[in-house]
């Protein structure tokens, strides 16, 4: 794999960087890379209104419908993986 050398981070990035490693259980390099590959595996905005400009017109299909329900999955997900997380905190 390839190295990468990223210059002039801002000191408080970097201190935030090595506290949620730290708090990972992980080196900063390992939890850098993470980071990384979560934001990259995730589609911007353009690219994600790119896709859906590709997409067959369908006769009542509403844009805002398929994001609230987006949405709503990502909050569904989100809270499992808290309650998986933290179950105290739901009771």
């Amino acid at each position: 794999m390839p190295d990468m050398l990223i210059r002039n981070v801002p000191e408080q990035v970097q201190d935030v960087l090595k506290r949620r490693a730290k708090e990972a259980g992980m080196s900063v390099q390992g939890y850098v890379v993470q980071v990384l590959e979560e934001h990259t595996g995730r589609m911007t905005m353009r690219e994600w209104l790119a896709e859906a400009a590709k997409l067959p017109k369908v006769p009542g299909l509403v844009a805002a419908d398929v994001v609230r329900d987006a949405r709503e999955e990502d909050d569904r997900l989100l809270e499992e993986r808290l309650r998986e997380r933290f179950p105290e905190a739901f009771e």
